[in-house]
């Protein structure tokens, strides 16, 4: 079975490799064709057949027709940022032979700066603006007296267009390369991939023995990643499916953010994980009704994901609606809370079991007709496609006039200074080394251009790497076709194979990748550029020029090292999970706002992780090491502790209408001591953590001449940090008994044994919460703990006495 998934994964890995070089080498065939090919008139007027290639890879490069579609849109607006003002330029300044070097990279850099400074404008759209003007100006400053100051950016726009209708053709045949056709695909692979870990969850939780159902979790957690990243596809196609939506809507289905909606089920999937890391094997309260009971639910779940395999989030298909009480029916013998701890785990499962057949179930039945005419759904999409099209592109007159002060912030000027000063000194030092090879200086800084902070020195290598095995093939190419020229494009095609796995890399990536092709492109592709070999060299050179400038630039500009930037970001998570566990009250708090800070909790995890990982790949120089694995092992309690804030809001979003009959005051009372207890730690985790170093803070606090009593805020700093496991399981027995006393004064309606059962998990739930949440506040602890012992090798670490520290050098 083992090799028979391996050969899949094999077969899958290879076909979406071969699809991707074969659209890319059929977009290849068809510039080769117009430019070599096609009608002399036509020929004249594509000038720089180099630059149709480029245009290709960057709107090609992992891309579906929905892409290719907005790839031909972005670079008609690209060339109305910039042919349309590169006319008027030379018209005032009378062309361009009165342009010098510095000139031309005054010119080019104030152009670069307005190109890069709007927010809403497409990255992609920015690079091919960028790659115009480096034509336009330096190229033409270059050969000054052969290019007419119109026909020259004509020519400049034609060359683009080429690329980008090229695009848009390889994507139709033989067969549309549809985004939705991805998403479904994707779609169908995520439902079949639940229903899988569903039933090894059933098994695992039925299980025997404890070797068993490790062997179980294992497995689905094998398939959880497998799961991320068909969410994560989907999320990332559509955009596109949105325009493929208008050219297709008769061919394909449309369905708006169906990457959003798998989501949701991946939490209550999480939530069963969770749930058996912590159950004892057996489990105490399984017997032959509870198991027979769970087949049912994970047989009825297993139905509404195969029906989801076959028809989109958004479809109506219809499931019987008289099962369902049936079905949960088992889950009535849960009649009080439980009595102790131990049991809360499998309660838990229970709870996560209902949620995610409730959420399945409500994606499968079919709608009121009357709230789909209502709310016309179809008008909603339409103005919200128009609306997100506007914004990308930056076309909106009214977004554009009333978002005006973000164009404006200190990063988005940073960023166009950024752009602006590496593509000026790229290109002035490159015409001054050489100035007919001047403009390749600045033709990779203005593709490659990012819209946000990247790892500098890791992007700059892959880049730099990537465009001499690029110039390499492109070399060799020459020389095994020298006497053909006319077809020598066609050696492209096994290096369109070769580089689309090499994007899939974990050395390269796609910025090494890109920057090979266009390698390879820029030598094969080109006409009258001199011998292969002194092009190729020239071309390494320049493209060294142009990355040094890059990085010189983005160093001035951005100081702070990953390592600081993630250290801030670990600081804001902290305090994001203080401000989270705070506001959790049963009383006050509301589903919907815990969600949202939960959300919060997730992004804040997203941006470390960013920053972690350009920490670890940017030197140290003369810097202490960066310890990546400390922050590593942080993320994981971080991520766990934002999914129990999503699982204590669906619980309190039920207890929201039982809360009146519920005498929660006494509930409450233990619920808030114990989110007291963990965000006091919170906050002073990031107190700690935001130190630079105990040798700065004891000369501080000896400068200032305070004093610290530790015994003062022993219990006032880290109020866990004394209590050992039998005394957090105190406070959670104590929140149980509360609970079923609560419990038993409500009087239920006759016969509503469903709202019964799941007033107890959701209590239950909550309990199970509170008890993982201190748990993880221990995780977190030893962590901190660990990273700054390493931060300070020299020192001793007590945190209680670095946080007293702390409050007496501040307070």
């Amino acid at each position: 079975m083992f090799s028979s998934v391996q050969s899949k994964r094999t077969r899958d890995f290879w076909k979406a490799g071969l699809i991707a070089a074969s659209r890319t080498a059929l977009a290849c065939i068809i510039v080769g064709c117009i430019t070599l090919y096609g009608p002399s008139s036509l020929q004249k007027q594509v000038t720089f057949p180099a630059f149709s290639y480029v245009v290709m890879i960057l709107i090609i490069t992992n891309a579906t027709l929905g892409d290719t579609i907005r790839g031909l849109w972005l670079a008609f607006y690209a060339t109305l940022q910039t042919v349309c003002p590169a006319i008027l330029v030379f018209w005032m300044i009378g062309g361009p032979t009165s342009l010098t070097v510095a000139s031309t990279s005054l010119v080019l850099a104030i152009a670069a700066f307005f190109i890069a400074l709007p927010k809403s404008t497409h990255v992609v759209a920015k690079r091919i603006a960028l790659g115009q003007l480096v034509i336009i100006y330096v190229v033409g400053f270059i050969n000054a007296e052969q290019y007419d100051p119109i026909m020259h950016p004509l020519h400049v726009a034609a060359s683009t267009a080429v690329g980008a209708f090229a695009c848009v053709l390889a994507m139709l045949f033989p067969y549309p390369h549809l985004a939705s056709s991805q998403v479904k695909n994707n779609s169908k692979l995520f439902a079949e991939n639940a229903s899988q870990r569903l039933k090894l969850f059933v098994k695992a939780f039925c299980a025997q023995d404890f070797t068993s159902t490790q062997a179980l979790i294992s497995q689905t957690r094998s398939l959880a990643g497998k799961a991320n990243k068909f969410i994560q596809c989907i999320k990332s196609k559509q955009e596109s499916m949105q325009w493929e939506r208008y050219p297709l809507q008769f061919l394909i289905s449309y369905c708006k953010n169906p990457g959003d909606r798998f989501q949701e089920l991946e939490t209550p999937l999480r939530g069963m994980e969770i749930a058996l890391g912590n159950s004892q094997v057996p489990v105490p309260i399984m017997d032959e009704r509870l198991k027979d009971g769970m087949d049912r639910v994970e047989g009825e779940i297993s139905q509404n994901l195969h029906q989801l395999r076959s028809h989109m989030p958004c479809d109506t298909p219809t499931v019987p609606e008289s099962t369902h009480g049936q079905v949960m029916g088992f889950l009535q013998k849960l009649e009080t809370p439980p009595l102790n701890e131990t049991d809360l785990p499998s309660y838990f499962f229970f709870f996560c079991m209902k949620l995610l057949h409730s959420q399945t179930r409500a994606m499968t039945i079919p709608q009121n007709p009357k709230k789909i005419e209502k709310k016309n759904p179809q008008k909603e999409n339409q103005q919200q496609s128009n609306k997100t099209i506007e914004n990308q592109n930056g076309l909106s007159l009214k977004g554009i006039w009333a978002n005006w002060p973000t164009y404006l912030s200190k990063e988005r000027i940073t960023i166009g200074i950024n752009c602006s000063l590496s593509l000026g000194f790229a290109v002035l030092f490159g015409l001054y080394y050489s100035k007919p090879s001047g403009f390749w200086s600045g033709l990779p800084v203005a593709v490659s251009f990012a819209a946000a902070r990247e790892a500098t020195f890791k992007v700059a290598n892959v880049k730099f790497q990537g465009t001499v095995i690029g110039n390499v093939y492109g070399v060799l190419g020459c020389f095994i076709f020298e006497r053909l020229v006319q077809i020598r494009f066609v050696s492209l095609l096994p290096w369109f194979i070769f580089t689309s796995f090499l994007q899939q890399s974990k050395m390269y990536g796609q910025a090494g990748a890109v920057s090979a092709v266009i390698g390879a492109i820029l030598i094969l592709g080109r006409r009258n550029f001199g011998p292969p070999s002194d092009f190729a060299i020239a071309r390494i050179v320049e493209t060294f020029i142009g990355l040094s400038c890059s990085i010189v630039i983005d160093l001035l500009l951005h100081p702070t090292r990953g390592a600081t930037l993630a250290k801030v970001e670990l600081t804001k998570t902290l305090g994001a999970l203080e401000d989270s566990l705070s506001s959790i009250d049963l009383l006050t708090t509301s589903k919907a706002e815990l969600i949202e800070k939960a959300k919060n909790i997730k992004v804040r995890v997203n941006e470390l992780d960013k920053y972690v990982g350009e920490a670890d790949t940017e030197p140290n120089f003369w810097f202490l090491p960066f310890r990546a694995p400390c922050y590593r092992k942080l993320m994981g309690p971080f991520a766990k502790m934002g999914d129990l804030l999503l699982f204590t809001a669906h619980a309190i979003g039920f207890l929201e209408e039982q809360i009146q009959t519920l005498e929660s005051e006494k509930i409450n009372d233990v619920v808030r001591h114990v989110v007291k207890m963990t965000a006091t730690s919170m906050k002073s985790f990031q107190e700690v953590a935001s130190i630079k170093s105990l040798i700065v803070l004891e000369k501080d606090l000896t400068k200032s001449g305070k004093t610290c009593d530790l015994e003062l805020g022993k219990s006032a700093n880290f109020p866990l940090l004394n209590l050992g496991e039998k005394d957090m399981e105190k406070i959670i027995v104590s929140y149980l008994d509360h609970s079923k006393e609560a419990f038993e004064k409500i009087e239920f309606p006759q016969g509503d044994e469903e709202i019964k059962s799941q007033t107890v998990m959701s209590l239950s739930a909550i309990g199970f919460c509170l008890s993982s949440l201190m748990k993880e506040t221990k995780e977190i602890e030893k962590g901190i703990k660990e990273l700054v012992q390493l931060e300070n090798p020299t020192s001793q670490i007590n945190l209680h006495e670095i946080s007293c520290k702390i409050h007496a050098l501040y307070d």
